[in-house]
């Protein structure tokens, strides 16, 4: 279950991540709001996680989970350019995340 809630919780690092770029300095209500509630579900999903997972492996994987999903929706919405190079390092922090995950 505690892996569960670290990657929805790492889904919604990716989420408040998009958001905080959206905001414009939340001057922008909608993404502002986003941000604040993907935010707190994502740091509390983290926190309940911790309860059974060592801090580092369960910090490690949340953020790679959150940054590989924010640039690849960066990357699938033109907001960034598609490079092979790009994909080959998220490729990488996909499979440290997996790793970790087994070494567990």
């Amino acid at each position: 279950m505690s892996w569960m809630l670290l990657i929805v919780s790492g889904l919604l690092e990716a989420v408040w991540a998009t958001a905080l770029g959206k905001s414009e300095g939340f001057t922008q209500a909608g993404p502002t709001v986003v941000f604040f509630a993907a935010l707190a579900a994502s740091m509390t999903g983290l926190a309940f996680a911790m309860r059974d997972l060592p801090v580092g492996t369960a910090y490690a994987v949340w953020v790679g989970i959150g940054a590989v999903l924010t640039v690849a929706y960066a990357m699938a919405t033109g907001e960034e350019p598609v490079a092979i190079l790009k994909i080959a390092f998220l490729t990488m922090i996909v499979t440290g995340v997996v790793g970790l995950k087994l070494a567990h």
